[in-house]
């Protein structure tokens, strides 16, 4: 799922289902009162990981901010979405951003929506389990696939970089960026892009361009890497 708090936190409090509204800051100073962009979102501190805002998600965002011409006009999926706020950021700068889930998990796509409502983001909403071939997998034709902490349980490695291999497949000149704890093990993650004929085009310190207000906030060891088809390996 997806990634950490950043920005300002909001002291909305819903006590009945204890969710709180955290800010999120770009451009400018990406401070409260010199920024140009604000985007809110609502996390549910009692539910499971789809519901809050983790360090790989701000991180990610920060970079969709950065090369947000990049971004502009492009066709975005984000995987293992949760609060969705590197798709939202990608939204926001003139994307076409489809959000997916875990298809079953009514509860976070349904805050995903909110999220959206809330920021007045135009986005795509539908459910996608890692692994499974129903019709959503198939309509979908990205440029740019988004993931935030979604390499953070092995046991699910496999069913993911199959969907992001077939996505890749579905889409000439497609790439992948994610962000992730090296406690996922670089060893695996290398391996299974062998395996599905991956290739790493760029591979960075998450902290290396996140501004010192944001990166005081945060910790762990977080990597960005941006992974295309080997495409001697796809003949």
């Amino acid at each position: 799922m997806e990634g950490g708090g950043s920005g300002g936190r909001a002291a909305a409090v819903v006590p009945a289902r204890m969710t709180t509204l955290s800010r999120h800051y770009f451009g400018g100073s990406a401070s409260e009162r010199h920024h140009d962009l604000r985007v809110d979102i609502v996390e549910n501190i009692q539910e499971d990981y789809g519901m809050f805002v983790w360090p790989c998600s701000v991180i990610l965002a920060e970079y969709v901010w950065q090369h947000r011409s990049r971004f502009s006009a492009s066709r975005v999926v984000e995987l293992g979405a949760g609060t969705s706020l590197p798709g939202l950021v990608a939204a926001k700068v003139g994307a076409d951003v489809t959000l997916t889930d875990i298809a079953q998990n009514a509860e976070v796509l349904n805050n995903i929506r909110s999220i959206c409502a809330l920021n007045d983001a135009n986005c795509t909403v539908s459910g996608l389990t890692w692994g499974d071939w129903d019709e959503s997998v198939f309509d979908l034709h990205p440029d740019i696939i988004l993931g935030a902490d979604v390499l953070y349980d092995s046991a699910n490695f496999d069913d993911l970089f199959a969907t992001v291999t077939f996505l890749l497949e579905n889409s000439s000149g497609a790439v992948f960026i994610t962000t992730y704890h090296n406690r996922s093990g670089h060893h695996l993650i290398e391996f299974l892009m062998v395996k599905w004929g991956l290739k790493c085009l760029k591979l960075l310190d998450g902290f290396s361009f996140l501004p010192p207000c944001k990166a005081a906030l945060l910790q762990g060891n977080i990597q960005l890497v941006e992974i295309a088809l080997d495409k001697e390996k796809h003949k």
